[in-house]
């Protein structure tokens, strides 16, 4: 009977000493935010392939959106008020964070 304690407990510190690590696995990968700002219409032809290549580079670099990074496009259109009016709008966002 004593044996079947001693394995019990042995058992019982076995779970407790790994509970930690396990807790630890499970945390959710931080995902950091970005913000293109594209000086072009989102349906201008020059988009596509900038954010292809964006993306691309940011997979070389480890980055992959929406797992570890998200990526919010915003577009100007080419009117240079709404490209500032969107730089700040960022700015502030990154205050609230």
């Amino acid at each position: 009977m004593l044996d079947v304690q001693r394995r019990q407990f042995i058992t019982l510190l076995g779970g407790a000493a790994a509970w930690p690590l396990a807790a630890r696995a499970q945390q959710g990968v931080r995902v950091r935010r970005v913000a293109f700002l594209h000086v072009y219409a989102e349906n201008d032809p020059e988009v596509l392939p900038r954010i292809v290549a964006f993306r691309q580079g940011l997979e070389a670099l480890g980055w992959t959106e929406n797992r570890n990074i998200q990526v919010e496009h915003r577009y100007s259109g080419g009117i240079l008020a709404e490209s500032k009016r969107m730089r700040r709008s960022c700015c502030v966002q990154l205050r609230t964070l």
